[in-house]
């Protein structure tokens, strides 16, 4: 059983690029703050798709007390993520602190709309950081717990 990433995690994603975009179109000194905010939000959701997402896909079958030996394939992504979570949590202050750039030209725009985005992004970085981070850790934990019970 391979992990998915839950598919509202994906959509919230996509989501949050389609807003970059519009606010791209914006022009400007928006579009400049977007880009650089684009810029270090980039090669952090590649890497939490790649690591922090997926794991959450096994979820369900835990709580619901289903256990299947190929689920153990996630510890490699939980175990990256326990060792690169502190570089991660650093890169979201500097998203915030590119959000924040970004919130100040589009306040002097008035751009609500992408002040709000910029709000949400905050949201989104905290709800990783206090959810869906330790969620992925405890299901790498829960699986080892598993493994190790079944092969003694």
């Amino acid at each position: 059983m391979k992990p998915q990433t839950p598919q509202p995690l994906t959509t919230e994603h996509r989501k949050l690029h389609q807003r970059l975009d519009a606010a791209l179109d914006a022009g400007g000194e928006i579009a400049d703050a977007t880009r650089r905010l684009i810029d270090v939000m980039h090669p952090h959701f590649v890497r939490e798709e790649d690591i922090a997402m997926p794991p959450l896909g096994l979820l369900g079958p835990l709580s619901r007390g289903e256990y299947d030996p190929e689920m153990s394939h996630v510890l490699e992504m939980t175990d990256a993520l326990r060792t690169e979570l502190p570089a991660m949590l650093k890169e979201h202050e500097t998203i915030r602190e590119a959000a924040a750039a970004l919130s100040r030209a589009a306040e002097s725009a008035g751009r609500d709309d992408i002040v709000d985005f910029c709000a949400d992004l905050g949201v989104h970085a905290a709800t990783e950081e206090e959810v869906l981070y330790p969620a992925a850790l405890l299901v790498g934990d829960i699986v080892r717990h598993r493994r190790d019970k079944d092969a003694a």
